[in-house]
């Protein structure tokens, strides 16, 4: 069986490049498909993430005003799915021209779409009202031509009036036997450098603690981190928080540490808090909409806190950073709850869905 993966990229360092690379290696190495990814202006490119070697890599390239970009657009991507003939194409884009593909692109392969963010992160920032109340109302209507949407989390559900929709929580990255001793006075934060990562609220959370614990630090890992925070960090006299680009060996810098946290103001799932349970860390997130309260347990293995209070997000963490026990506790409790998003468990859905199709 075919599938075809269309996406906005697939060298950048975020939850989407490293699902894709989790389930395409998978479906083509284990269960026998044959994948190929379709990106934007990546010619020439190497993915931050490893993909299997059988992972059949196209991209295509959009320039130019609107009009011109989406003509380039709908060619492009018509001659790649002629020469490849797909059984499948999903579409893995949250922007709004990804819901257009089914009308403008003529194949006889089934469509689905994968939503990989809350629709509230197109309520934030810039914008119309109107004009983005029009977009919600267009993805829905659109959203129906696909045979199905595929949503991260029951959260999401609230978000979509579909009838097709059908919820597959993305799967852990790793497998391993190594786990956080949780004695390093370290806190992990990663995510790029975005007003929806909540970036701003950690420094307020912080400016709360850094005083009273001189001997723990906080580092952050994530594309332009350093170059939006570090000034405003100094100005606020934090000396023990720390930014850094992005690495592919993230797996170390968990190990490395005792407690992860993240401050976003909402998520499509929260890729990276099955990352760090995976090697046994407790982790403290804002219960905001939609992932977080459909992977941590609060109290159990973290501590999901009122969305936006950094006042209750500081004292969970101080609670965390003072207590060795508790980290302990809630370190084991992560790695036997995080097995349910193993990833030979979720590729297994998918495969089932796939084969349902056809």
């Amino acid at each position: 069986m075919k599938i075809l993966y269309i996406t906005n990229g697939i060298t950048g360092s975020g939850g989407l490049e490293r699902v894709l690379s989790v389930k395409a290696s998978l479906l083509t190495d284990d269960f026998g498909y044959e994948v190929h990814l379709l990106s934007l202006n990546e010619i020439g490119k190497e993915p931050f993430f490893s993909f299997s070697d059988k992972v059949l890599h196209h991209s295509i390239s959009v320039t130019g005003n609107p009009l011109h970009y989406f003509l380039q657009y709908k060619k492009g991507i018509q001659k790649v799915v002629d020469d490849i003939k797909p059984d499948l194409i999903s579409v893995c884009d949250d922007a709004l021209k990804g819901f257009f593909l089914p009308q403008i692109i003529n194949t006889t392969a089934k469509w689905i779409y994968e939503s990989h963010a809350s629709l509230l992160l197109e309520d934030k920032g810039s914008g119309i009202p109107f004009a983005k109340k029009m977009q919600h109302r267009l993805k829905h209507y659109l959203g129906n031509t696909f045979s199905k949407v595929i949503l991260l989390t029951e959260g999401n559900r609230k978000e979509w009036q579909l009838n097709n929709f059908l919820v597959i929580p993305n799967p852990a990255p790793f497998e391993t036997k190594e786990f956080s001793t949780l004695k390093n006075k370290r806190i992990i934060a990663v995510g790029s450098y975005s007003y929806n990562k909540g970036y701003d609220l950690l420094l307020k959370i912080w400016e709360q603690i850094e005083e009273d614990f001189p001997g723990w630090e906080l580092n952050v890992y994530g594309r332009e981190t350093q170059k939006n925070l570090q000034h405003i960090a100094e100005n606020l006299h934090l000396e023990n928080i720390h930014f850094y680009d992005p690495v592919a060996d993230i797996g170390a810098k968990y190990l490395d540490s005792s407690i992860m946290v993240l401050p976003s103001r909402s998520e499509g799932f929260g890729m990276v808090l099955i990352e760090a349970m995976t090697f046994g860390l407790p982790v403290i997130s804002f219960d905001c909409p939609n992932g977080p309260k459909d992977i941590v347990t609060d109290g159990k293995d973290g501590f999901l806190v009122q969305n936006g209070n950094t006042y209750e997000f500081a004292e969970k963490l101080k609670s965390l950073m003072s207590r060795e026990n508790l980290r302990q506790d809630m370190g084991k409790k992560a790695t036997e709850n995080v097995q349910r998003f193993s990833a030979i468990r979720i590729v297994e859905q998918w495969d089932a869905l796939f084969r349902s199709l056809i």
